[in-house]
């Protein structure tokens, strides 16, 4: 099985496009310098892969990987099994068909391609919804086709293309305080356990961490008790896809910078505290290449700022200038790291 890192070991990584590094020379600088891993933003997943039936484009894939290499970097396989990212014809082959010869040839063919060189691979992205699934499960394709078990399949699958790999489920939405992710963390923690107990291959998860500053206060206990949950099933904890949506724009941009951090240095003084965590990424590196955006309902200042007002939830700007993000990726990652020597 991939390496299992000790806390004084912990990655700080990021997502990212091999087509923006190739295109800007300070970003291909910033991702080799600043980063130990990259996960491969849209990359890997089966609708870049094999978009069309039988015609398959790796050579994105393949570049990223190269890049990592060549700077030493880690890659982190995202994602095998997401509804989102599934292609057309292959959604129409699975409800027509109910084949599952076709799932197992999509993750045969990817995990095998790169096996001896990614060794963490989220095996089935975002599986919980307590408020529209279906016993906290989300009512997608392949629950429709193949049923709950459609997990257990796929991790199973994923083990027989690559014994040595580890595996993740990978999930958003625990991070506050409101009855939703209240029910999503108590859902997550029953699919784990079940998983567990059937002896399904399953070696560790993939939190999310979208944080929101209109969520209100993160609970401290509460995360700490769930991540704690985690542990002691004996799962490794990744932290896959942190960043920060703002919902007030009408602060200055040292003020607004200010509360994306304020808020990363609380979620991370709360997780890394756990051993079990073992590495932070970011969805993304720089503003310019953000998938945040303002959204309807949020508060904006138009005289002052504009109608863009960007959201400021990556570690740099968009002339890729570190902000207090930046720092307290570093300060936290540092800070607990020495705390777990002791």
């Amino acid at each position: 099985m991939a390496e299992t890192l000790r806390p004084e070991r912990r990655l700080l990584g990021a997502c990212a496009r091999i087509d923006q590094i190739e295109q800007d020379a300070e970003l291909a600088a910033c991702v080799a310098s600043q980063f130990s891993s990259v996960t491969p933003e849209i990359h890997l997943k089966w609708n870049s892969v094999e978009n069309k039936e039988g015609q398959f484009w790796f050579g994105p894939v393949d570049r990223l990987i190269a890049f990592a290499q060549r700077n030493g970097q880690r890659v982190h396989g995202h994602a095998l099994i997401w509804e989102q990212s599934t292609p057309d014809w292959a959604l129409h082959q699975l409800r027509r068909d109910g084949d599952w010869g076709l799932v197992e040839r999509h993750i045969h063919r990817v995990m095998g391609r790169y096996r001896d060189v990614i060794g963490d691979w989220d095996v089935v992205n975002e599986p919980i919804d307590t408020q529209n699934g279906r016993n906290g499960l989300r009512r997608n394709t392949f629950q429709q086709v193949f049923g709950s078990n459609y997990i257990e399949r796929a991790l199973e699958t994923a083990h027989e293309a690559a014994p040595q790999a580890r595996l993740l489920l990978n999930e958003y939405g625990f991070e506050y305080d409101n009855y939703v992710e209240v029910e999503r963390r108590a859902a997550f923690l029953s699919l784990l356990q079940r998983l567990l107990d059937q002896g399904v291959p399953l070696h560790a998860v993939g939190i999310q961490a979208h944080l929101d500053l209109g969520k209100g206060p993160i609970p401290a206990r509460d995360v700490a008790d769930f991540l704690q949950a985690i542990a002691d099933m004996g799962l490794a904890i990744l932290i896959t896809e942190l960043d920060v949506k703002e919902r007030d724009y009408r602060a200055t941009i040292a003020e607004r910078d200010m509360r994306v951090s304020d808020e990363v240095r609380r979620y991370l003084d709360i997780a890394l505290t756990q051993p079990a965590v073992e590495s932070v990424t970011t969805w993304g590196v720089t503003d310019r290449h953000s998938w945040l955006q303002v959204e309807r309902g949020d508060q904006v200042d138009p005289e002052r700022f504009g109608s863009a007002a960007p959201n400021r939830g990556l570690p740099f700007d968009s002339d890729l200038r570190p902000k207090p993000m930046h720092v307290a990726l570093q300060d936290a990652i540092g800070q607990n790291q020495q705390a777990l020597r002791r």
